[in-house]
């Protein structure tokens, strides 16, 4: 005798799943999650399609985080003459940065007097890639804003940063976002392409 089941619809964000439980509430018959978080989802399908890609987004992304913090702590842009300057830059010090799309070449910026050291992504290095990387993701599905960015640099423990270098780190950001979805894709000789559409009331 077949056992009757029934069909849930789990939505989360624009992604929509059906899971199909047996009549006897075994959730170990669910041929899908209950929950999934669309931006770690898509953070997962992009590492996957294009590491190579992603390292440097991610990359590109840490350097510009360090060179903002650097900034801060010298009271002034780089490159720039400021009655508030308390300290200038003094070229960088490479630290390879491994992480699951490969190995990052991260440039700590050195300073003329005192030091810089950026514990949030030496000492926390799993967390912040994650971080990271799921922000990269979420500001592909959403698109990027400043208050992202607030939220991505209060979340690695950075603080203090002024609403011009928020704005500043989103617009590039935003141009790395762009850069990776016109990309080629001329890689092969075929292109497979699918979509889904759901609507989610």
């Amino acid at each position: 005798m077949t056992t009757p089941s029934t069909t849930t619809v789990t939505t989360a964000g624009t992604f929509r799943l059906n899971s199909y439980i047996s009549s006897k509430g075994d959730s170990t018959m669910a041929t899908s999650p209950h929950h999934i978080d669309p931006s770690t989802y898509l953070d997962e399908l992009l590492t996957q399609a294009s590491p190579d890609l992603m390292r440097q987004m991610l990359q590109s992304f840490i350097n510009q985080i360090l060179s903002t913090q650097a900034d801060q702590v010298c009271g002034a842009d780089y490159a720039t003459t400021s009655e508030f300057r308390t300290n200038t830059r003094n070229g960088y010090r490479h630290r390879d940065l491994h992480t699951r799309v490969g190995t990052v070449d991260v440039a700590v910026p050195k300073l003329r007097s005192g030091s810089f050291f950026p514990d949030w992504l030496l000492e926390r290095r799993s967390r912040a890639e994650r971080a990271l990387s799921t922000v990269i993701a979420t500001c592909y599905l959403k698109g990027v804003s400043t208050r992202r960015m607030n939220d991505l640099v209060a979340s690695l423990g950075i603080t203090n940063l002024s609403k011009s270098q928020v704005s500043e780190m989103a617009k590039d950001l935003d141009s790395m976002v762009e850069d990776f979805r016109h990309r080629p894709l001329d890689g092969g000789p075929y292109l497979y392409v699918g979509s889904s559409r759901f609507t989610v009331r």
